[in-house]
């Protein structure tokens, strides 16, 4: 048993090697405004206005074992189609290691949501669940034995879709009992015989329920189903996730003695959308089995990951600065829709920038840093800061203070104060942590972090770069970023000025208003 704190033992946690085998899916979000009903039915029409793929299922496990810095190989089958191609795209982005086996009787499994603001308005779903077998089945066990030495734990990712049918998941548990790994099921259906000899069950409170064949509505029913699970399934552990009403877990027995068992509450104090939640319990579980950590600071820290997951839209994965975010947020009273702290685990202070920035290098992380005013967030700025990103691993990002911005461009900026930009960046996915600096120039932070990469836009050719001597006399580089035309912050505002109505009364803009000069990151 350990001794170390929750945030401790998660600063020791390395970088397991997770193999992960299941249902992969190809996750589309199609959002927009509804603004009116269709003539042609009384249905709302959804005018759309983006587009995003996401992975579901088992890819989604291995985004967020990625995420949280496990080393991370993926075995799934995918259709003969686009959306297979674009599952072996996202996971290679990922850094994730796949085998993905064709199978062209059946297409990838894709679900298109349709959201208005954060509200789902339908869902479509193309699929075939027909169990895998023949060559294809072959196929996936072969892989599956291949890795299964080279792994410290396995998930096993059960949508029911097909891709684990009762002969191949017999072969996996008998094969990682024979080499001890363990082994994580995430299960589907009502008959969890075929996962006997699994180290670990996760099911939801829905699913446990189908499982025992009655409603879980009190503790004594709860544990009661996890006694017969763990029993009739001859599994080593349980964990029982159940919604608002946090998790329940029973450890391993110990020396003939019943094993530790408990329920711990749900940390999440805003929920926007519990999508993809379990995916993120399961991958932060593995990590831990991996490591050999007791079942209840696991569930611990899985919970306090889940409930940062469920305070964004859609399926989202966790970060390891984000965990210790949470972990450190003082807790608060049960609020309604408040948006925690832990909801901006990016934002880094000096006391936390030294810490993290260990953790990445530790890691071997490719750290690049980029700063800016990042005043009105456009375009612009979107594409340097994915540019950015594409550099390394991760990617901070400095922001000047409201009062260097006022020295660097007049008291009529910023427009926005800086917890509102800092904001605004750390809700980006492409940003791994941001943090503010009131000198002038960025030289201090770009010391104290010694990034491989620093990046500046391409109109700082010629200028001289600040920290440039201190990376490249570091063994790092200095990259120039391709600006998008025309898009600058000044820009903007000049724009907008200039198209302004001015009511009755108004004057004319305020001496000093901002020009048109601007730069990357303006």
């Amino acid at each position: 048993m350990s001794f170390l704190s929750l945030e401790d033992q998660l600063k020791s946690l390395g970088q397991p090697r997770v193999l992960v085998v299941g249902d992969l899916i190809l996750d589309r979000y199609v959002s927009g405004e509804v603004r009116r009903i269709s003539p042609e039915a009384p249905i709302p029409v959804l005018a759309a206005e983006s587009s995003e793929h996401r992975l579901g299922g088992a890819g989604n496990v291995a985004v967020n074992l990625a995420s949280m810095e496990a080393r991370v190989h993926v075995v799934g089958v995918v259709g003969d189609d686009r959306p297979g191609g674009m599952i072996k795209d996202v996971l290679g982005q990922q850094g994730i290691g796949a085998d993905l086996v064709v199978d062209k009787s059946k297409p990838t499994i894709q679900k298109s949501r349709m959201l208005s603001g954060v509200h789902q308005m339908l869902r479509v779903d193309w699929e075939d669940p027909r169990a895998i077998d023949g060559d294809v089945l072959q196929e996936v066990r072969g892989h599956v034995e291949n890795r299964l030495p080279q792994s410290d734990v396995v998930v096993l990712s059960d949508y029911g879709k097909g891709t684990l049918p009762p002969a191949l998941l017999a072969v996996i548990l008998a094969a990682a009992r024979a080499q001890g790994v363990p082994v994580l099921v995430d299960p589907k259906g009502a008959d969890y015989s075929r996962y006997k000899g699994a180290t670990l069950l996760t099911p939801n409170l829905r699913e446990a329920e189908v499982a025992v064949g009655h409603v879980l509505d009190s503790d004594e029913a709860i544990v009661e189903a996890g006694n017969r699970l763990k029993e009739q399934v001859q599994i080593d552990k349980v964990v029982i996730t159940l919604g608002s009403r946090g998790i329940y877990f029973r450890d391993a027995d110990r020396g003939g003695e019943r094993g530790p068992e408990g329920r711990i509450p749900t940390v999440a104090r805003a929920v926007y959308d519990v999508t993809g939640a379990g995916d993120t319990v399961v991958a932060i579980l593995a990590m831990c089995m991996a490591e050999g950590w007791d079942l209840e600071p696991a569930v611990d820290l899985a919970n306090h990951a889940a409930g940062i997951v469920v305070a964004k839209l859609g399926a989202h994965s966790v970060q390891r600065a984000e965990l210790l975010g949470s972990l450190r947020a003082p807790p608060v009273a049960d609020v309604p829709l408040r948006v925690p702290e832990a909801a901006h685990p990016k934002r880094l202070d000096p006391s936390s920038l030294a810490e993290q920035v260990a953790i990445w290098k530790r890691a071997d992380r490719r750290i690049v840093f980029t700063n800016g005013c990042f005043d009105v967030l456009h375009a612009g700025h979107v594409q340097y800061l994915r540019f950015a990103r594409s550099q390394g691993d991760v990617l901070l990002v400095g922001v000047n203070s409201d009062a260097s911005i006022k020295r660097l461009k007049g008291e009529s900026r910023p427009l926005h104060p800086l917890g509102d930009r800092l904001s605004v960046l750390a809700a980006l996915e492409m940003v791994n942590g941001v943090i503010d600096f009131d000198e002038d120039t960025p030289l201090g932070l770009i010391e104290q972090v010694t990034p491989d990469v620093l990046v500046k836009g391409e109109d700082w050719a010629g200028k001289g770069v600040v920290g440039r001597e201190w990376v490249e006399s570091h063994g790092g580089q200095v990259i120039l970023a391709p600006l998008l035309e025309g898009r600058s912050t000044s820009a903007v505002i000049e724009s907008v000025l200039r198209n302004a109505t001015p009511s009755v009364g108004d004057g004319p803009p305020a001496a000093g208003a901002p020009g048109s000069v601007g730069s990357s990151a303006d």
